[in-house]
């Protein structure tokens, strides 16, 4: 089965041919990065715009790079949510009218749920009951996933995203944006022991993640140490750098931390670890230690893959339309998507996919 899949959520314009939901033939992406960035972030408008720009050109590329006609296809799976509504209803304008004019199925998937499916590539297959820790500028969540496509949040986000919170840290030292990356590299020389920063606990006793206070934190050290914002093109001071290694190192333990507890009581099979957070090198490690200590495999998508991109949307579309599912012409954006989970009131359908999107 060949399916196309469109992801267009946010500033990134992403087509990809998918082979039985776990070849990937090709892998197209148009970043917005350099567009935005003189903003300090995604500006919405300008990015829906872009995505109008380049989707054909980006959708044309991706079948010469896979090799296939249009014709070939077998199916389309486009993101329909949670992103910005603008960007989505590109992707889901296009996705509906490309599969109307060549008669093909389509269906939309959850974009979070496509992260969980961006380790399908370069992982044998998931062995169940699998937890799974999506991190990147718009989510953290932690998912306790039995089957197939059913999914049961059992931590999340009370406030900023980590990835989120990265980019805003940047932005107070000057870095520039997308501020991951950069703190990343500033951290490499910098001593993560130099500011013990807390990691957040919350009130009611729930294994949630929050990352504001953290961020209020930095501001506060950047004001008793009478550090400002760096200058274009200036060269960062030590102290620069180990608030940054001490920053990434108190998101990382926030985030490992909980997926620990999480594993310990969920005894999963298969540690997930996905999104455009699961490009750092440190967070990687930390969590190959933890499957380690737990004995259990831990499955990373490649940073092409970790990023947003087209190919996990065609591979968790992959599972939709193997089992007959399709989305009619009355398919929308929702900008609060989530997974939902619910139970499964007829046996012999357990380990197939189900969605309530």
């Amino acid at each position: 089965m060949l399916v196309l899949g469109i992801e267009s959520s946010c500033d990134e314009t992403a087509a990809a041919v998918v082979e039985d939901g776990t070849r990937l033939r090709s892998s197209i992406i148009n970043s917005q990065t350099a567009i935005h960035t003189s903003f300090g972030g995604v500006v919405p408008e300008i990015a829906s715009r872009e995505h109008l720009n380049r989707i054909v050109e980006v959708v044309d590329l991706a079948f010469t790079k896979a090799n296939i006609e249009q014709e070939d296809l077998d199916g389309i799976a486009v993101t329909t949510g949670p992103g910005l509504i603008g960007s989505l209803l590109v992707g889901v304008s296009f996705a509906k009218a490309f599969g109307y004019a060549l008669g093909l199925p389509f269906v939309g998937v959850n974009h979070i749920e496509g992260h969980i499916y961006s380790v399908a590539f370069d992982n044998p297959p998931v062995e169940y009951p699998a937890l799974a820790l999506i991190v990147s500028g718009g989510h953290t969540n932690l998912f306790y996933v039995p089957a197939p496509g059913r999914y049961k949040v059992v931590s999340r986000t009370r406030d900023d995203a980590a990835g989120e919170a990265f980019d805003k840290v940047a932005k107070m030292l000057g870095l520039g944006y997308p501020g991951g990356s950069l703190i990343e590299r500033l951290a490499r020389s910098g001593d993560a022991s130099a500011i013990r920063f807390s990691v957040a606990q919350m009130s009611d006793g729930r294994p949630d993640f929050s990352f504001s206070g953290l961020k209020t934190a930095v501001a506060k050290y950047m004001r008793a140490a009478d550090m400002r914002a760096l200058e274009p093109d200036e060269e960062p001071s030590q102290a620069v750098k180990d608030l940054a290694a001490s920053f990434q190192a108190t998101v990382i333990r926030s985030l490992i931390e909980t997926t620990g507890r999480m594993a310990d009581m969920h005894q999963p099979r298969t540690l997930i670890v996905a999104g455009g957070v699961a490009c750092n090198e440190s967070l990687r490690d930390a969590a190959s230690s933890l499957a380690a200590s737990r004995g259990i495999p831990l499955y990373l998508p490649s940073r092409h893959l970790s990023t947003d991109n087209a190919a996990m949307i065609a591979a968790a579309g992959s599972v939709r339309l193997a089992v007959g599912e399709r989305d009619g012409l009355d398919l929308n954006a929702d900008v609060t998507l989530r997974l939902q989970n619910y139970d499964v009131e007829d046996e012999n359908l357990r380990g197939r996919v189900h969605y309530r999107l």
